[in-house]
């Protein structure tokens, strides 16, 4: 394998001013995204669902092999189909699998194995992590650290979604074989997340939820620095 080009890279630079404005105020909007679960069943246009699955695509990956699908599900029957499968495993999974030590964390939230969400949000983003590729000979080729790229390819899918105006729900029913069943994926891709996509319901309520402050979440080494 040739080795790759390099061509010359100019990113946009800031005052110290403007980059705490800019930090600020894009840490602001993102404290404002949150997961729900009532949607809006107004289409979203097919254009908009592109360029927030193209953002995400532009997330760092192990070797750039970008091991990620993104499956957009638009088509009622198939919305359907999928609610039925991710009910049966999550009725399975709440009478049975899920130890009462996660039940009662999941109390607050208000959420049970019913997902009617699946049918009537306009969108699903259904990810796939590709777990190697296949050449035209039948060769199989590796990816790498693919759980963590599919996994900021995510972070940066909820981010453009928020920013779109748009809300989303990280939606993990498992096991998830089906969604492969239903959508027809080739043998080297397995499900990651399934993520519902589309506009609040008018009358969404989400849990008076309070995030981690600065001092749980992060810790300073530099004892020098001038900021402080």
């Amino acid at each position: 394998m040739k080795d790759l080009p390099f061509i010359s890279y100019q990113h946009p630079t800031y005052t110290h001013q403007e980059m705490l404005q800019r930090s600020r105020q894009f840490y602001e909007w993102m404290n404002k995204r949150r997961s729900v679960r009532m949607f809006s069943s107004e289409p979203v246009l097919q254009e908009v669902l592109e360029n927030i699955v193209m953002t995400a695509s532009t997330a760092p990956s192990g070797a750039n092999k970008q091991p990620w699908t993104f499956c957009v599900v638009t088509d009622q029957k198939l919305k359907r189909q999928i609610r039925i499968e991710a009910e049966k495993e999550e009725k399975i999974s709440y009478e049975q699998r899920m130890p009462q030590e996660w039940l009662d964390d999941l109390k607050p939230f208000g959420t049970d194995w019913h997902k009617e969400f699946l049918e009537t949000v306009p969108a699903l983003i259904v990810v796939f992590k590709r777990n190697y590729e296949t050449d035209a000979d039948g060769h199989k080729h590796n990816n790498y650290y693919v759980s963590e790229s599919v996994g900021l390819a995510t972070g940066f899918l909820l981010a453009a979604i928020h920013q779109a105006g748009l809300v989303a729900l990280t939606h993990t029913p498992s096991p998830m074989n089906f969604l492969k069943q239903i959508l027809d994926r080739p043998a080297n891709e397995s499900p990651f997340l399934l993520i519902p996509v589309g506009k609040p319901h008018p009358d969404t309520k989400v849990p008076d939820l309070r995030r981690k402050h600065a001092g749980e979440v992060l810790v300073w080494y530099d004892l020098d620095r001038t900021d402080k």
